[in-house]
């Protein structure tokens, strides 16, 4: 379904299984350095490289947290379109990702019903990855429309339950 231009995911669109569509990125200096201004993260490892180098032990400045999470959270609501709610997420990060490196997201639905209240429910398997390697797994819970004239923006209380 879509809305104007905007494309709606639906839970009759979806499948267990299905893949998401992967996002690239090419990391600079200033997406590290702009997502540690942005959460207000102002640890030296992610703006000063000097520090990152010789305090760390790291080759450079590397994303932190909250901006590993906005990445997951853009990543997701990308491809369920405005209506797609995130309920949950959990992520481990595993390795850092520095200035230079290819960004790759990925995820794969690994069920995807309608809870007792009527809202639609995907949950995935995600992961950000440098060369083809796993830095960060992630877990998430996100709320889907289960048709078009649905939308779980609209769901509280009792029928809001992540």
């Amino acid at each position: 379904m879509s809305i104007g231009e905007l494309r709606i995911l639906t839970l009759e669109q979806v499948r267990e299984g299905d893949e998401l569509p992967p996002l690239a990125h090419q990391v600079t200096a200033t997406t590290v350095v702009l997502g540690a201004l942005a959460s207000r993260d102002w640890r030296p490892m992610h703006h000063d490289r000097e520090f990152a180098i010789s305090r760390n032990g790291v080759r450079d400045i590397f994303i932190n947290t909250p901006n590993n999470a906005a990445w997951f959270e853009r990543y997701v609501t990308d491809w369920t379109g405005p209506r797609g709610r995130l309920g949950r997420m959990k992520f481990r990060m595993g390795e850092p990702v520095f200035p230079g490196d290819e960004m790759i997201l990925s995820g794969r639905v690994t069920r995807a019903a309608a809870d007792d209240t009527g809202c639609g429910w995907v949950d995935l398997d995600l992961a950000v990855s440098v060369s083809g390697t796993v830095k960060t797994s992630c877990r998430a819970r996100v709320a889907i429309p289960c048709d078009g004239d649905d939308n779980p923006w609209e769901r509280k209380d009792e029928r809001w339950k992540p």
